[in-house]
């Protein structure tokens, strides 16, 4: 009966770059990750969930991410340095294809005009929870044969190439702001697979098993790999990644408090008006509200003292009025 646990021979098959088919794995990552970065970029353009996630399931860094994790464990410095190599290469041709496609598109691919975009620019705490839990679930893919099935899902889950994309499409922009966010949660997702990775394969006794050479793993070495200085590094990254985190986690925070107060006064506003909330744009730091109704327009004095009352400073909240004249035909 076949064990239900991958060998570590199997596992460095898996993920490392090297060995007779190392020419035909390159191959497959390259063009994977080419269109893989040119479906994401497309995707996220045409605001298309579906495309993304299509995107998501080809894009192939979550290999070589991997792959330095369990070279990381196993103490093998070569590919270790080859595979960092290949993720930080494959992340600026992800970036590259993104700027290029934002040069070929009318209008700026921002926050503010997209969905897609607006989802990866401001990673929270959240992200970094969801991108560990994410990780666990692709180490034990790897190590377990019984569940290795899940990765597709892992891939959709962890998303590496449509921040890249997103990166490369706001720095064509100008949104330099947004492009850094991007980044951070791409940088997030690999610092979570990685410090996960080594966890999972810690418990499973894999640095146990470490050798330097394929063949000495295949022979049965036994020589441990430490783990410590990966690990104070790693929780090292894990920390100073959480500061933007938490800072941005608690902006949005109470910008969502200030965006449910506003609504509240104003829904009660409009209501004694007689006019109607048409739109609410919170993609920027003032709050936009469009309404319209009949004539004449309700002054807004009463407007601006219930918002300061809630602790809302009115100059954030613009409020557009669009006079409507209801013709009644057949009269």
């Amino acid at each position: 009966m076949e064990s239900r646990f991958a060998t570590p021979v199997d596992m460095r098959a898996s993920v490392f770059f090297d060995g007779p088919e190392a020419p035909a794995r390159y191959s497959r990552f390259w063009m994977l990750l080419v269109l893989s970065a040119i479906i994401a970029s497309a995707g996220v353009v045409a605001d298309s969930t579906a495309a993304v996630i299509g995107a998501m399931i080809v894009a192939p860094l979550l290999g070589p991410i991997q792959g330095t994790m369990l070279a990381t464990v196993l103490g093998d410095r070569a590919n270790l340095i080859r595979s960092l190599l290949l993720v930080v290469a494959g992340a600026a041709v992800a970036i590259a294809i993104g700027f290029a496609i934002g040069l070929t598109v009318t209008g700026d691919v921002v926050a503010a005009t997209n969905s897609q975009v607006a989802g990866r620019v401001s990673p929270r705490l959240i992200d970094l929870l969801a991108a560990l839990g994410t990780g666990v679930v692709g180490s034990v893919a790897l190590v377990r044969r019984d569940i290795s099935d899940t990765l597709p899902g892992v891939a959709i889950a962890i998303s590496l190439v449509p921040p890249l994309t997103v990166v490369g499409l706001t720095l064509e922009a100008g949104a330099v702001d947004e492009a850094f966010g991007a980044l951070l949660l791409f940088v997030t997702n690999v610092v979570a697979i990685i410090a996960t990775g080594i966890v999972v394969m810690s418990f499973y006794g894999v640095n146990k098993l470490s050798a330097v050479g394929a063949d000495a793993v295949a022979a049965g070495g036994s020589r441990a790999a430490s783990l410590r200085k990966p690990a104070v590094l790693l929780i090292s990254m894990l920390i100073i990644i959480g500061i933007p985190l938490s800072l941005t986690s608690v902006e949005i925070g109470a910008k969502s408090i200030i965006e449910r107060a506003v609504v509240e006064v104003v829904d009660d506003w409009s209501a004694e008006a007689g006019w109607r909330v048409q739109n609410i744009d919170y993609s920027s730091a003032e709050l936009t509200l469009h309404l319209e109704g009949p004539l004449p327009v309700p002054d807004t004095a009463s407007l601006e003292a219930a918002l300061a009352d809630r602790g809302v400073d009115p100059e954030l909240v613009t409020v557009v009025l669009t006079p409507v004249y209801e013709v009644e035909l057949g009269g």
